[in-house]
C-alpha cells in the first residue's frame, strides 16, 4: 500500500507563464507528470463512506481510480472512471469539482481537497498517449434512438446506449459535433482535438453522426420518429439563444454576445491565422457577465490582440459564478475586473459604431431569491469606460426551434422542456430531454449526468421489465 502523503495542500499544477499564454490559444494548464499524480492520489484517504462520489453527477468511483493511480495502475483507473463517464478528459478540464466532488473530500476540512480532477485529466491524458485499444461496436438489440444534439449530454446519452447494442444517430445542427464543447470553450481550456477524440469513440462503438441537421428545420421530431423508424428521441441541444439587457445602445456595431463570439473563435476557427474567420479586431473591450462564459470571452479577446480588457459584473467578487480557478487565471493575464458596475448605456460614435460604455457604480442590498444580496444603484456615480467593443456575457435559453415545431411537448416560462419526476421524459410519448435544454444554462459534468439518466431512462422504456 502507497505511504500517505499529508500535505495540507495539493500538488501544484503546472501552467504556461501568464505573461506568454495571454498571447497565445495553447493550452494554459500542462497537467501533473505521472510523479505529481502519485504524490496527490497519496493525499486520499480512503474514506469507507466515500463522501466525494455523492458531489459527482455520475458517480465516478473517485476512491477506487485515486487508489490505483497511487499504485501506478494508470490504465486501471481509466477503466474504473469509464466505467460511469464517458468524458473523462473533458470533465477533467471544465467540471467544477471545487463546488461537487471536491467539497464533499474529508482532506478539505483541514487543508485543501485532493485534486478529484486534476488526476481524472491525468488518467484521461495517460490513457490517450498510451493505450492503443480500439473500441468495438457491440452487437445490435435492433432498437433504433436518434439524439438530437452533440454537446456533452447527447455524447453520454449516445454513448451508454450504444454500449447496450442501440442503433444510435445523432442529429447536430453545427458542422462539427461536439456542440458547446467546440463552439463554447475556449483551445487554452479545453483543446478540440480531445473533444474529436471523444466523438471518434463514439463512431468506433457504431454510432452515426449527422451535421448540418438542424431539427425543426430540416427534420421535424414527427418525421424522426414516424417516417425514419426511430423508437425514441433525446434532446440535448443546449441553451444557445443569447440574453441582452435592453439597454440603449445594444444595436450598434461593436456589441455582439459572447455566444456570437466564442462560435466565431472557436468552431469558425477565428484563433488560427490560417483561418479568415470574420471576428471583431478591438483596441478595448468591455465583457459583460460574471460567470465561466465572460471568463471566456475576455480571455480570447485578449489572446486576440486588444489592448484592454475589461469585466464589467454588477456584484462583488464574492457573488461571481465563474469558477475561481478562471478568475485568478484572468486576473494573472491582466483583465481588468470592474466591479459593482452596471452598464446603463452602449455609446456610439457618428458612424454607428460602439466609442464607449456608460456605467453606474452599485452596491449589495438585501440577498435576492437566488441568495446572493442585490445590487442597488449609487445615484449620480455613472463614467464611461473608453471601449471600442461590448460582449454581452448575461446566460443563455433554449433556442425556441424544436419546442415550436413539435406538438405535445411543453416548456416552462424560461423556454427549458418540461420533464417528469424522472427529470427527463417529457411531455411528449417517447421522446426526453437533458442538459441546459431542460435546466436552461448549466455546467458540462451536469449535462452530462442527465445524458446518463436519460440513456437508462430510454433503456426501460424501449426494454420494460417483464
Amino acid at each position: 500500500m502507497a505511504t500517505k502523503n499529508m500535505t495540507p495542500v495539493k500538488t501544484p499544477m503546472p501552467n504556461q507563464d501568464p505573461a506568454v499564454r495571454a498571447h497565445n490559444f495553447k493550452e494554459v494548464a500542462l497537467g501533473y507528470t505521472e510523479e505529481m499524480a502519485r504524490q496527490e492520489a497519496a493525499r486520499c484517504l480512503g474514506c469507507k463512506n466515500h463522501p466525494c462520489v455523492s458531489g459527482c453527477p455520475v458517480n465516478v468511483r473517485i476512491p477506487e481510480f485515486i487508489a490505483k493511480v497511487a499504485e501506478g495502475d494508470y490504465e486501471g483507473a481509466y477503466q474504473v472512471i469509464t466505467s460511469t463517464n464517458a468524458l473523462p478528459a473533458i470533465s477533467g478540464r471544465v467540471c467544477p469539482q471545487e463546488s461537487q466532488c471536491e467539497s464533499k473530500c474529508v482532506r478539505g476540512i483541514k487543508g485543501e481537497p485532493v485534486g478529484i480532477g486534476r488526476l481524472e485529466r491525468f488518467v484521461a491524458d495517460w490513457h490517450r498517449t498510451h493505450s492503443s485499444e480500439h473500441l468495438t461496436k457491440p452487437a445490435s438489440n435492433g432498437h433504433k434512438v436518434a439524439v438530437v444534439g452533440s454537446g456533452p449530454s447527447s455524447l453520454t446519452c449516445a454513448s451508454d446506449l450504444a454500449k447496450q447494442g442501440y442503433q444510435v444517430t445523432i442529429f447536430e445542427a453545427f458542422h462539427t459535433a461536439g456542440g458547446v464543447l467546440v463552439y463554447g470553450i475556449p483551445e487554452f481550456r479545453l483543446p478540440k482535438a480531445i473533444v474529436q477524440g471523444e466523438v471518434d469513440k463514439l463512431k468506433e462503438l457504431g454510432v452515426e453522426i449527422m451535421t448540418d441537421m438542424v431539427i425543426g428545420k430540416v427534420l421535424s421530431i414527427d418525421e424522426l420518429m414516424e417516417e425514419m423508424g426511430f423508437e425514441a428521441v433525446f434532446i440535448g441541444t443546449g441553451a444557445g439563444l443569447p440574453r441582452f439587457m435592453n439597454i440603449p445602445g445594444e444595436g450598434l456595431a461593436g456589441v455582439c454576445s459572447a455566444n456570437e463570439y466564442l462560435t466565431r473563435i472557436n468552431l469558425m476557427k477565428a484563433y488560427l491565422d490560417e483561418y479568415d474567420t470574420p471576428v471583431l479586431k478591438s483596441r478595448a473591450v468591455a465583457v459583460v457577465g460574471g460567470g465561466n462564459v465572460a471568463m471566456d470571452a475576455c480571455r480570447c479577446a485578449q489572446r486576440l490582440g486588444a489592448e484592454k480588457v475589461y469585466i464589467v459584473y454588477r456584484r462583488s467578487m464574492e457573488e461571481m459564478p465563474a469558477r475561481n480557478e478562471e478568475i485568478e487565471h484572468a486576473q494573472e493575464e491582466g483583465i481588468d475586473f470592474r466591479l459593482l458596475c452596471n452598464p446603463v448605456e452602449v455609446l456610439g460614435d457618428d458612424k454607428g459604431h460602439v466609442c464607449g460604455l456608460k456605467c453606474i457604480r452599485m452596491e449589495l442590498g438585501e440577498p435576492d431569491a437566488s441568495g446572493r444580496r442585490r445590487p442597488v444603484e449609487v445615484p449620480g456615480s455613472e463614467f464611461v469606460l473608453d471601449v471600442d467593443t461590448v460582449i454581452m456575457a448575461l446566460g443563455t435559453s433554449p433556442n425556441p426551434l424544436i419546442r415550436s415545431t413539435t406538438p405535445g411537448l411543453e416548456t416552462n416560462r424560461r423556454g427549458c422542456l418540461v420533464v417528469g419526476e424522472d427529470t427527463v421524459s417529457t411531455t411528449r410519448e417517447g421522446v426526453f430531454a437533458g442538459g441546459d435544454a431542460v435546466t436552461g444554462a448549466a455546467t458540462v459534468i451536469l449535462a452530462m449526468g442527465a445524458g446518463k439518466k436519460a440513456a437508462a431512462a430510454i433503456d426501460s422504456y424501449l426494454n420494460p421489465a417483464e
